[in-house]
């Protein structure tokens, strides 16, 4: 996928988030968009160091990196960058991503029966995987900042 095709499901994203937003918590699409922008810079940004650093790690990585990095509060801009990307709930967000996965797995149905069970049984791990570590890092950053 070239930086182009992702701007333009990243705007696809942007705008059903914004509208889920919207009418799922009753924000204000205009007070929104400030922190949607940033998201998307942010996914950009992740995205090329993805294609820019040889090294073989996903963009997700890169994009998780740069938002723990902007939102860190010795970082200038952090309250400010919360303060707008707070307007844009959570979940608003992953309705419109998994809509597009929805569409995505639809379009190759058949290559994902021929997965089977194991990909569930996996899945699974990564979640939990990931859950643990996001807990273990979080408690850490926390512990560093005297949050807690």
């Amino acid at each position: 996928m070239n930086f182009k095709n992702t701007l333009f499901v990243l705007i696809i994203i942007s705008i059903l988030s914004l509208v889920s937003n919207f009418i799922g918590y009753h924000t204000s699409i205009i007070e929104s968009i400030p922190g949607m922008i940033i998201l998307v810079i942010i996914c950009l940004a992740g995205v090329a160091l993805s294609k820019i650093i040889p090294l073989k790690i996903p963009s997700v990585a890169y994009i998780v990196l740069i938002g723990c990095m902007v939102t860190f509060p010795y970082f200038s801009f952090a309250s400010t960058i919360s303060t707008m990307v707070e307007k844009v709930n959570f979940l608003s967000l992953t309705t419109a991503i998994l809509a597009y996965t929805g569409i995505s797995i639809g379009k190759d149905l058949d290559a994902f029966a021929k997965s089977s069970w194991k990909i569930i049984f996996l899945s699974c791990f990564i979640f939990i995987g990931t859950y643990i570590s996001s807990a273990i890092i979080s408690q850490i950053i926390l512990k560093l900042t005297n949050q807690i």
